[in-house]
């Protein structure tokens, strides 16, 4: 495979402490992603010896005002520090933070024009924090028919937008195709268009957001698709195993293994 997989410690292995997640994902031959990293041991962490794949990259604020913008720049930098320590090459963000149950904590029913130009200014400071950091921030797309009701900037071709527009080496879309199921469909269509400008892409199944094989999307069609376009960065598992955890591995290992 020219690409490479990863899994979330936040959804398998969920009745094991978190570091123990890890090492069980690191041990069965994948990269690990986490999320809120203020909730975590860093120092354990980064003793685990895992390969840190996406870590999300901020704390709080929102994309598009300008009070949330600068609050969610200053926690980006502390996220940055966080993403040295544990040698994590992409930290991810969303159009506005989320709340535990995945709601947006500043809902938006309609996005505004100055809304866009504020979103714009504010990932292009964002590219210039990853720049100086050697890092890359990822921007997700989110569906907002399930999970995630209210957030702006939440279809892929929203992300793609803004990621083209900031034009920046340090600011990707993170191609959640889960989300992109729900709410555009069309998928390989979709990898196709936004391939230069993915940093990351995420997967899960329709419906239920368990590993591959469990709902409707053919993902061994989707990996041959990123197999033919020489897609050669990161496949991560963001998704709830249907049962047991080392099989839903398995599974998805399978579906993308060409």
């Amino acid at each position: 495979m020219s690409f490479r997989l990863a899994v979330s410690a936040e959804m398998v292995f969920v009745d094991l402490p978190f570091l123990e997640r890890v090492r069980r994902i690191a041990d069965a031959g994948f990269e690990v992603e986490i999320w809120d990293w203020t909730k975590k041991d860093v120092d354990a962490l980064a003793r685990t010896g895992a390969t840190f794949s996406s870590m999300t990259g901020y704390v709080t604020g929102t994309l598009a005002d300008p009070d949330g913008a600068e609050e969610l720049l200053r926690t980006a930098e502390e996220s940055l520090k966080v993403a040295e320590q544990l040698d994590c090459p992409r930290l991810n963000v969303h159009g506005t933070g989320l709340d535990p149950q995945g709601l947006p904590v500043l809902p938006t029913d309609v996005v505004t024009p100055a809304m866009w130009l504020q979103a714009l200014k504010t990932l292009t400071r964002l590219a210039e924090l990853g720049e100086r950091a050697g890092r890359v921030f990822t921007l997700e797309n989110l569906n907002t028919a399930v999970d995630h009701p209210g957030t702006p900037f939440a279809k892929a071709a929203d992300t793609l937008a803004l990621v083209e527009a900031v034009d920046s080496p340090h600011l990707k879309l993170n191609l959640d195709l889960y989300h992109a199921q729900i709410g555009e469909g069309n998928l390989v269509a979709l990898v196709e268009r936004a391939l230069p400008a993915i940093g990351e892409i995420q997967v899960a199944d329709v419906p239920g957001r368990c590993e591959p094989g469990t709902g409707e999307i053919h993902y061994p069609a989707v990996a041959a698709a990123l197999h033919r376009l020489g897609y050669d960065g990161v496949v991560g598992l963001e998704g709830w195993a249907s049962g047991d955890p080392d099989v839903a591995l398995e599974r998805f290992r399978t579906a993308f293994t060409i």
